[in-house]
C-alpha cells in the first residue's frame, strides 16, 4: 500500500462520519418542514416576506442549507 493509499484511509472515516451528521441535520430540517406543511398549512399560507408565503420561502432556505453544509462538507475535506 502507497503512503497516498494509507492517507486516504485514514482520513476517509471522519469523512463519512461528518457526511453522514450532515446529511442527519439535512434530513431533521426537511422533516421539520414538511412537519410543518402537514400540522399548520394555515401557517406556513401566511405571506410575511411581501408576497411571498411561508413555504417558498422554507423551501428556498431549505435549498441554501444544503448549499451551505455542501461548502462546510467540502471545505472540512479540504483540510484533512
Amino acid at each position: 500500500m502507497t503512503e497516498g493509499e494509507a492517507r486516504g484511509q485514514r482520513t476517509a472515516a471522519p469523512a463519512s462520519r461528518l457526511g453522514l451528521a450532515m446529511f442527519g441535520l439535512y434530513v431533521l430540517l426537511y422533516g421539520g418542514f414538511i412537519t410543518l406543511v402537514l400540522v399548520r398549512p394555515d401557517l406556513v399560507a401566511e405571506r410575511p416576506f411581501g408576497g411571498v408565503n411561508l413555504a417558498i420561502a422554507c423551501g428556498l432556505g431549505l435549498i441554501l442549507a444544503a448549499v451551505l453544509l455542501s461548502v462546510v462538507y467540502m471545505v472540512a475535506r479540504a483540510g484533512r
